[in-house]
């Protein structure tokens, strides 16, 4: 049975799922598109394929975190091909709801134990606040999912993928592919109906100002700093 709270299901100012491009996007992925999943035509297969859709077809990069109203709208990513945790978590859940999925952002505060130098100095921390992930309602039951890393990135820092099967929480890995402490979660921030834009974004600016100042209305080459960055 589908909960039945509306809000799960509507188009919002930031999970603007109405918006052509994230109609286009999900008429063609969830009939088996370029980052097809799962088999058949139920409900969890849609969310695979729109999972890895989003996860793979949006390049991860930080440095791209604007914080403008315009900028964290999921439509808006979805056309620059490129966001960060919370940008990708919202293309999800408008994906999500596109099919009458009910889903909801989700944030938490993660320690991350590999993270570069350069971006480590631009935090001041190694605590990431407002880690975005999105919680969907299948097979009558709540699941956490989190499409953040796209494989190409993964694979350049030695990160392990995180896959999703619509079946078990899919949240960011402990340890890498060599063994190494990767992310903690430290704190959770709880699941919304829709962006807590005002909330968030104080955050951001109190806490990371460096970082925020460099993202406005710039895409980085955060793929580069594996390449860059001296072997473990």
């Amino acid at each position: 049975m589908i909960p039945d709270n509306p809000a799960w299901l509507a188009a919002t100012e930031f999970i603007d799922h109405e918006h052509p491009a994230i109609q286009e996007f999900v008429a063609a992925e969830v009939s088996g598109g370029t980052h097809s999943a799962g088999a058949g035509d139920t409900a969890k297969a849609r969310a695979l394929n729109l999972y890895y859709a989003v996860r793979d077809g949006i390049r991860y990069d930080p440095y791209s975190a604007s914080m403008q109203r315009e900028a964290m709208r999921a439509s808006t990513t979805l056309i620059k091909g490129v966001g960060y945790c919370v940008n990708k978590a919202l293309v999800y859940a408008a994906c999500l709801r596109a099919i009458g999925i009910p889903a909801r952002p989700g944030f938490a505060d993660v320690k991350n134990h590999l993270s570069t130098e350069k971006l480590t100095r631009l935090m001041g921390t190694d605590i990431f606040a407002w880690h975005g992930y999105v919680s969907l309602w299948l097979d009558g039951k709540w699941v956490k999912a989190t499409p953040a890393f796209n494989l190409e990135m993964c694979q350049r820092f030695g990160v392990l993928p995180l896959d999703f099967d619509g079946e078990h929480d899919s949240q960011m890995h402990p340890y890498n592919s060599s063994n190494q402490r990767h992310m903690e979660y430290v704190k959770q921030r709880g699941e919304f109906d829709d962006l807590p834009y005002d909330e968030l974004v104080g955050d951001m600016f109190r806490m990371y100002p460096k970082l925020v100042a460099i993202s406005e209305g710039h895409a980085g080459d955060f793929d580069h700093e594996a390449i860059a960055r001296p072997a473990a």
